[in-house]
């Protein structure tokens, strides 16, 4: 669900994560301003109402627009767009591993035993990719990674390996149904949004940095040269 908040006019943007606060409404939709309208309804009761809002996030390498309807009485939330919550990385990121991680967000409420087996793949795309690890299995890929990542981090690793596992393998006991709540899909979620981050965006952000002040000291020194 899209993080939101009537009373104070707050929102997360589900396209970019960006927090922000929002505005009335406004004839025209524009950044950090919300377009609402209020729909009159009996189907909770005579005074039940319908606040509509159309957000345009105000972070500019974004501007995308968010759709919530929010019940006054009940203080119920509806997503209308986007429907599904994921984020948006960057084209730096290998495509398959996007393609598994934004189709496991898109089932967790239909199947969250699917999305945790989308995930399961995700991680095992990224442990091919950024760390070069090919193995026979996953568990000797994260077994080959545990030196290579904190104690906390390789033990949720593990975690979502064996709860991708319940999706991705039939039990010995064909009988035997083990079954995964959206909740618990969606915190493997948010752990595949935090490998992303902190393995292929800081990395990328970091020697991005150093380039940038490698050329910024070639600059001086050149300009040095030419002062003398």
């Amino acid at each position: 669900m899209i993080k939101f908040n009537a009373d104070f006019q707050s929102y997360i943007c589900p396209h970019c994560g960006c927090k922000q606060i929002f505005d009335g409404s406004y004839d025209k939709l524009s950044a950090g301003h919300a377009l609402s309208e209020r729909f009159q309804g009996n189907y909770v009761n005579e005074n039940a109402c319908i606040d509509l809002y159309v957000l345009r996030c105000n972070n500019r390498e974004c501007q995308e627009v968010t759709i919530i309807a929010w019940n006054s009485i009940t203080k119920k939330q509806y997503d209308i767009l986007p429907h599904i919550e994921y984020k948006h990385f960057p084209d730096y990121i290998p495509q398959q591993i996007r393609n598994d991680y934004e189709e496991g967000c898109a089932v967790i409420q239909e199947s969250p035993k699917a999305a945790a087996t989308l995930f399961r793949r995700c991680l095992q795309g990224m442990i091919h990719d950024f760390w070069g690890i090919k193995e026979r299995t996953l568990n000797l890929e994260i077994t080959a990674l545990k030196e290579k990542v904190s104690d906390n981090q390789w033990k949720a690793l593990d975690g979502l390996r064996k709860i991708g596992n319940i999706g991705a393998h039939m039990e010995s006991d064909v009988n035997l149904i083990i079954d995964i709540e959206p909740q618990e899909a969606q915190k493997l979620q948010k752990l595949i949004e935090v490998l992303l981050k902190q393995w292929y965006i800081d990395r990328h952000e970091e020697e991005c940095l150093y380039a940038e002040i490698v050329q910024t000291a070639e600059d001086k020194e050149e300009q040095r040269n030419n002062e003398r």
